[in-house]
């Protein structure tokens, strides 16, 4: 069965009630994933375009983008705390009650950062709320994923398993093109009126889309593992101490699994608006547009890199990333110093597909995979964000520090390779879970 036969499953009218409910199921998770996604990711493209100028503005310009890289940082170090709360309860109470709470949280964090006034109205109090708001806003995306993937994972059929399971991270770049999409419409105004309100908008309209994802999610129904765990009694008491005293070796992998992937998507998709326009002079408008293009692409190379994971393998798959991102770590910054418009976007393209994309589909049921049921939600949860703490969170901060350092961009090009290495050596110690039934 080919990609286009499979992705019909999910988006055919099916008289096939379990067909149909799969696909409910999976387009619920999409939507309410793509909302959690704009207002986490809205963040990462006004660090880079706005927040360096807006709630940093005094001193030396290079440590005010440093500065502003660790307020973005903080997210992502909130994540896997997210992950232990939302996992405990999503494992204890269930998986769909987890993912209402957590869209709420991640909405109100949003809507509150694009009221909060400036370092010049109120000086150090602006990014001191600043950083509180990012730490909620990880919270609530931390604690969302494993739900959202688990409602899918454990719902579907087990030879589909890589292709639906991928299929909740085509809401990454659904909500990446919802927030570069809504800077690229402010980015028309006027620098001036850009910088005082428009930056703000993204912000705001985010409410209107948590309702949405509210009320799909609300739809939902739960998991038939968790039903099962919860009528023969077996629900774990503590999730976290279980993983830690019993599965520490899946948890680990799962972790080293994360960190090539997570550092590209936050070098490739982040840092480099920052390089691109300080650095090279090249237009916000310009870069936009090539993480524009990455994001669109992404909606399709997702699902069938999930679904070639069901052919050839997770690990597979996995070892070619890892050996695309080593290899592809100095040309990145080699064809960007062209600044030839079509090169940088075609760069920004190719460094998410293969640097992150890849990874970032077939992760998705992976780590699900590495879990027994009774500690899915905690153990997939928490070892995707603890990677993405450690690799995603730092990877923009270490990168504008290496540059300031060295003033040259190997030192981050080789800060990749190192990565990419680590997640090699995680891939070998994982499982082969494509076509395996789940524990």
């Amino acid at each position: 069965m080919t990609v286009a036969e499979e992705f019909n499953t999910v988006t055919a009218t099916a008289e096939n009630p379990d067909d149909a409910a799969m696909r409910k199921i999976v387009w619920s998770s999409v939507i309410g994933t793509a909302v959690e996604w704009y207002d986490f990711l809205i963040y990462g493209a006004a660090t880079a375009l706005v927040f360096n100028k807006v709630f940093f503005a005094a001193g030396d310009p290079a440590l005010a983008t440093i500065a502003a890289f660790g307020t973005y940082a903080v997210g992502f170090l909130a994540r896997p705390l997210g992950a232990a709360i939302f996992g405990h309860y999503g494992d204890r109470v269930g998986r769909k009650a987890m993912l209402a709470i957590t869209i709420m949280v991640m909405g109100l964090g949003t809507f509150a950062i694009g009221l909060l006034p400036t370092y010049a109205q109120i000086g150090i109090a602006a990014p001191i709320l600043l950083i509180a708001l990012r730490f909620l806003q990880g919270i609530g995306l931390g604690g969302e994923w494993g739900g959202a993937v688990l409602m899918v994972v454990e719902n579907c059929p087990t030879h589909k398993r890589g292709f639906l399971g991928s299929m909740v991270q085509v809401g990454n770049p659904v909500g990446n093109l919802a927030a570069i999409g809504m800077f690229a419409l402010v980015s028309q105004l006027p620098e001036e009126d850009f910088m005082s309100y428009g930056w703000r908008i993204p912000f705001l309209i985010s409410i209107l889309l948590v309702g949405v994802g509210l009320w799909i999610r609300m739809s939902m129904e739960e998991t038939p593992a968790f039903r099962a765990l919860k009528a023969k009694n077996e629900v774990a008491k503590m999730p976290i101490v279980d993983i830690f005293k019993y599965h520490r070796r899946p948890f680990f992998t799962a972790v080293g699994l994360k960190i090539s992937e997570i550092a590209y998507a936050s070098i490739a998709g982040v840092f480099i608006m920052s390089y691109a326009t300080s650095k090279l002079g090249l237009s916000r408008g310009l870069v936009l547009n090539g993480a524009f293009i990455a994001s669109f692409v992404a909606l399709f190379s997702i699902p069938f890199f999930g679904w070639l994971s069901d052919k050839v393998g997770r690990k597979a798959m996995f070892y070619a990333s890892c050996l695309f991102c080593a290899a592809f770590a100095f040309p990145m910054f080699w064809l960007l110093d062209t600044r030839d418009p079509t090169i940088v976007i075609l760069t920004i393209v190719v460094a998410i597909s293969f640097g992150q994309m890849v990874m970032f589909g077939i992760g998705a049921p992976w780590y699900s995979e590495l879990f027994t049921a009774k500690l899915r939600y905690s153990g997939a949860s928490l070892g995707f964000q603890v990677g993405a703490a450690i690799s995603g969170g730092l990877s923009p901060l270490i990168a504008a520090s290496l540059m300031t350092w060295a003033g040259a961009t190997w030192p981050v090009s080789v800060f990749l390779i190192f990565c990419a290495c680590i997640t090699a050596i995680a891939t070998s110690f994982a499982p082969e879970m494509a076509n395996k039934e789940l524990t």
